[in-house]
């Protein structure tokens, strides 16, 4: 693909403009900048002629006379040469995709004309079966050949958050924060992967993380001032991502700042970057040198998600995948996207995540009077995307090789009537990482592993008033319900490794109703699959709704436990600790907390609960051998 200068010079050529140095007639059409044109470097000239190729001169009528301003041109040749580089095909490319996609928004056109739904084939787990645990145990033992990637481009202000989003606390019981719970995830899989092999092995799985300007600081000094959460710093990887131009009309002319007439207004264009980012980066490349297979790609905010990462990686190593999406179980017109493949009447097919707003009139289109409706299991046949991708690595290079990471875009304008001539507010292209399989060829094995939503999905991405509006029934996905989706789910893990655990009760926080199970929360490195869970579960053991509990170490083994209060449990990893008898204490209560309260910290107001630490049981095992806690 031409980087953005060749096109651009391509550009002039074709209009007869002869270069730089032999005139400067070709900006005789826009006098402000003609009349600037000497304090313009020679690819800054090249550069402005590829934006009056591109119909954008009003970028330079307010231009003032050579003296004034002076710096600010230049830096506006700096934000120009930036946002060139940055897109696949550079700004010519990115200003005739807008065109196209604006003069398709503005006709009403159908992404789907021509296409036919049907439900694609993938695997469906059920959790704590033979079929599941062996395949965690694929998983794992494939986790040594991959690597991860996170999409971390956000602020948590949609959640009425500051900072930003991955340093939220995963839950309050431990404080733990998202970005720490995912890398002590990985080394656990790094380890348990490596004692997979006979001879062991020394590999350490990469992580990357994709920021934006808003996130790229705080993401490495939250990892700075946390020596990395435990992982050496050469693991980690930083790709920053630029924001792209924004347009002001359906001519796709380049909006200006509106504080600033020498600056083209910004906005993000979507974690679809993350694919042209590893590109451009060489990331793969060496990846692919170190042996590795796999790319996994995973989003901020999704604290269950690691329950899934293993039985679904041995899903894409037993079954050959190339691409294999994440998935829940989705009731029919629930809001959350399909995943649908779509056959075209020329024969082109592609399996993708179709939004739930399109799916059900497409279905209707083509031959479904019911539209997108409930089947025999009482689920819709097309499963819930939660955005989490699992890519075999090889394909995945041949392919963006071709693209260069370029991903399919969309344009959403919010336009002032029903004439769509003008838009109430600037707009821009968007890509979405899911979007990828959109350009494969019918060979590629595109399938999809499809995981209970208790075990797998609970996204904190709502603030409480919104979560509060969401349909009696509707998943709130926020930070409450995302907290107590984790003891929800460490609950019923346990109650399938044969512990007895106490019903939920039911509470509202933020006017959110919840289900409160105890407070149950384990380090990875404790209970990485459900075979290691199972494994330590012995006896008759018993947890109380009111309890909490923490377990904060490997080798930690409940033996006929009987908690009614709290008990938190660290141990270091040379240490095995049998943990049995009655342990009884006044515990944590949970206090309710209104998010309108200004004297708590955000992240405790966006949950609308606290923890009172009335009396609790905490004992640390700090040297190697066999200990007993009996009470």
């Amino acid at each position: 693909m031409a980087s953005g200068a060749d096109a651009a010079a391509a550009g002039v050529a074709a209009l007869g403009i002869s270069g730089a140095g032999a005139g400067d007639e070709w900006a005789e059409a826009c006098p402000p900048l003609r009349r600037n044109l000497r304090l313009l470097a020679p690819d800054e000239v090249e550069l402005a002629k590829m934006l009056l190729n591109e119909g954008q001169m009003h970028l330079f009528e307010h231009w003032a006379e050579p003296g004034v301003d002076d710096d600010k041109k230049k830096g506006f040749f700096d934000q120009v040469r930036r946002l060139n580089s940055s897109y696949p095909g550079g700004l010519v490319s990115y200003i005739q995709n807008a065109k196209k996609l604006l003069a398709d928004s503005k006709e009403g056109k159908n992404p789907y004309d021509g296409f036919t739904p049907s439900v694609p084939s993938g695997e469906v787990l059920t959790f704590g079966d033979d079929n599941f645990v062996s395949l965690e145990a694929a998983g794992v033992k494939e986790a040594r050949n991959a690597a991860f990637v996170l999409v971390a481009g956000g602020l948590g202000e949609r959640l009425g958050y500051k900072g930003i989003k991955v340093a939220l606390p995963r839950e309050t019981t431990t404080g733990k924060c998202f970005l720490q719970h995912y890398i002590e995830s990985i080394l656990s899989l790094q380890e348990a992967s490596c004692k997979m092999v006979d001879d062991g092995c020394n590999t350490k799985i990469p992580f990357a993380i994709m920021t934006s300007d808003d996130t790229n600081a705080l993401t490495i000094k939250l990892l700075e001032s946390n020596s990395y959460f435990g992982m050496e710093p050469s693991q980690v990887k930083i790709l920053k991502q630029e924001k792209v131009a924004c347009l002001a009309d359906n001519d796709a002319r380049l909006a200006l700042d509106p504080n600033d007439k020498y600056k083209i207004q910004t906005k993000p264009h979507g974690h679809g970057d993350v694919h042209s980012l590893l590109y451009s980066s060489g990331l793969l490349e060496q990846w692919k040198s170190e042996g590795r297979k796999w790319v996994l790609f995973f989003q901020d905010t999704n604290g269950l998600l690691f329950n899934a990462i293993p039985s679904a990686l041995g899903v894409s190593a037993t079954k050959g995948y190339n691409v294999n999406s994440l998935a829940v179980p989705r009731k029919a017109k629930e809001a959350i996207g399909g995943i649908t493949k779509l056959t075209h009447v020329d024969g082109r097919t592609m399996v993708i995540n179709v939004e739930y707003n399109q799916l059900d009139p497409l279905l209707r289109a083509t031959g479904h009077p019911d539209g997108d409706a409930n089947c025999e299991t009482g689920y819709s046949p097309y499963p819930g995307n939660i955005n989490q991708l699992i890519l075999e690595l090889g394909p995945y290079i041949e392919e963006l090789k071709k693209t260069h990471g370029a991903i399919s875009e969309f344009v959403n304008p919010k336009y002032t009537d029903s004439t769509k001539t003008a838009f109430k507010s600037s707009t821009r292209l968007e890509c979405m990482m899911q979007d990828y399989p959109k350009t494969l060829p019918p060979s590629a094995r595109v399938g999809f592993t499809v995981m209970d939503t208790w075990l797998a999905y609970a996204p904190v991405k709502n603030n409480p008033e919104d979560a509060a509006k969401v349909p009696k029934g509707n998943p709130y996905h926020s930070a409450t319900s995302g907290e107590m989706a984790i003891y929800r789910a460490n609950g019923l893990i346990l109650r399938k490794a044969g512990a007895q655990i106490a019903d939920p009760v039911v509470d509202t926080f933020n006017g959110q109703e919840v289900e409160v199970w105890p407070r149950i929360t384990w380090s990875p490195r404790w209970g990485l699959t459900f075979k290691d869970v199972k494994e330590k579960v012995r006896g008759n053991s018993s947890i109380s709704q009111r309890s909490t509990f923490v377990i904060n170490g490997r080798n930690i083994f409940l033996e006929d436990l009987s908690l009614d209060g709290t008990l938190i449990v660290n141990s270091v990893d040379e240490a095995e600790v049998k943990v049995t008898g009655r342990v009884q204490n006044k515990g944590w209560n949970i206090q309710h907390v209104d998010y309108k309260d200004t004297s708590e910290k955000e992240e405790i107001r966006i949950r609308g609960f606290k923890f009172e630490k009335v009396e609790q049981l905490e004992v640390n095992y700090t040297e190697p051998g066999k200990h007993s806690l009996s009470a």
